[in-house]
């Protein structure tokens, strides 16, 4: 099966070819930019499967090129994941609150890059580029999510395996977060759950991210699914619960 194609956008030559030098070891289709303007046009002509972004790159900057592909239809589903030597609160939410999956700080090891870039890539519909998603699959014989039953509540229909959500018969567009917050809340309905438990339920445990990110995926959930958000419920002083 063709391995993913990842697009890696940094402007520092070392950390660029390094990046790139382990994903290709491990078999992935490489392509590179080391400006924002560059990443934009390379992600017009040509589907990816993974973005690696670099947020302080000169000219558009990481945030921007982040803000267009989403708001672009024909880059709005790859997936991605920041790199960033900041490790600054602010910048975290404001990438994951423009659909960015994950983060990693500077330095990393490889080793980490190349876990959190599975891990992004096992979440998507398809991972293995080129497939039509009807199937699901990923490799080793097929996305254990696909089998995974509907979710039916409150007019709303969370399909696991599509990541794909229906409102009154209507599609809701989510980011790959916003959608795993969805999930995990209402697969327990009138569960309440700490933001550190609903982190956790997400992204995995010793996962290096503030609870304020849960606060911003919850606004955009309830904004997208509009009367449907209210189910999502405040507990003060404690997390969230979906509603029964």
């Amino acid at each position: 099966m063709q391995k993913p194609s990842v697009l890696i956008v940094e402007d520092e030559d070392d950390i660029r070819s390094l990046v790139s030098y382990n994903l290709s070891k491990e078999g992935y289709n490489v392509a590179e930019a080391a400006t924002g303007e560059d990443a934009l046009k390379l992600a017009e002509q040509q589907p990816f499967d993974l973005a690696l972004l670099d947020l302080m790159l000169p000219g558009v900057d990481g945030l921007t090129v982040c803000r267009r592909l989403k708001g672009n239809p024909r880059t709005a589903d790859i997936p991605v994941i920041m790199l960033t030597a900041k490790g600054e609160e602010s910048d975290i939410v404001a990438g994951l609150n423009l659909g960015a999956d994950d983060y990693i700080t500077k330095p990393f090891s490889p080793r980490v890059l190349l876990a959190r870039s599975r891990a992004v890539l096992r979440r998507t519909p398809v991972e293995a580029g080129g497939g039509d998603g009807a199937g699901g699959n990923g490799p080793g014989g097929g996305d254990s999510q696909s089998k995974e039953p509907a979710i039916r509540i409150h007019g709303l229909v969370i399909h696991p395996g599509r990541h794909q959500v229906i409102r009154d018969g209507e599609n809701v567009e989510l980011t790959s977060t916003e959608f795993r917050v969805l999930k995990f809340l209402a697969s327990r309905p009138g569960w309440v759950f700490t933001r550190q438990q609903i982190l956790d339920g997400v992204h995995g445990t010793n996962y290096a991210i503030t609870d304020r990110a849960i606060d911003v995926q919850i606004v955009g959930l309830r904004k997208k699914l509009g009367e449907a958000g209210s189910y999502i419920e405040t507990v003060r002083g404690v997390g969230y619960r979906f509603r029964e």
